[in-house]
């Protein structure tokens, strides 16, 4: 386990079963809202998001510290 991955989350959010494009409006709105660095916990109970979420942090540039679904580890990128 990294270094990120042993730390607390600095935020949670309990998605619940939202689907991938609200998922993701919401996330990214509430990851805008953070520091840089920091890290939120996010539970999303959505099946896709096993599959979406690696894909939408490569695109966006933040870091998805662990994936073990439903719960996701996220590092808000550092610009």
């Amino acid at each position: 386990m990294s270094a990120g991955a042993q730390r607390a989350a600095d935020r949670e959010w309990d998605a619940g079963e939202l689907g991938c494009g609200e998922l993701v409006l919401e996330l990214r709105l509430r990851l805008d809202a953070m520091a840089p660095g920091q890290i939120l916990k996010l539970r999303a109970l959505d099946p896709g998001a096993p599959a979406d979420l690696p894909a939408w942090c490569r695109m966006t540039g933040h870091t998805l510290v662990t994936q073990q679904h439903p719960v996701y580890l996220i590092r808000r990128k550092e610009s």
